[in-house]
């Protein structure tokens, strides 16, 4: 088991590599309590690459669900690449 704080902030990277950006939140499904969606500050290449306009001041967040997370060791990695992570739904409530 591990504290779900300690998931914060750390860099995730895509399977071909790529820093998307760190992990700044989670989603807890409070039914089953398990984690369904990361948040992810985007890194500034990623924001380009992905097509968001970077924000005067902070990052663009995104939600990435667990299903697109291979591990997470001492940084996330992902099994999408960043081109794959465009077909990704986005989080809805």
């Amino acid at each position: 088991m591990v504290e779900i704080t300690r998931l914060f902030w750390k860099q995730a990277f895509t399977s071909d590599g790529f820093l998307l950006g760190e992990v700044q939140s989670a989603e807890l499904d409070m039914s089953n309590w398990q984690i369904i969606n990361l948040f992810v500050a985007l890194s500034d290449e990623a924001s380009k690459k992905m097509g968001f306009k970077h924000p005067y001041l902070g990052k663009v967040l995104v939600c990435l669900p667990v299903s697109a997370v291979e591990s997470i060791t001492d940084k996330a990695i992902l099994n999408k690449t960043i081109d794959e992570l465009h077909s990704l739904r986005q989080c809805r409530e």
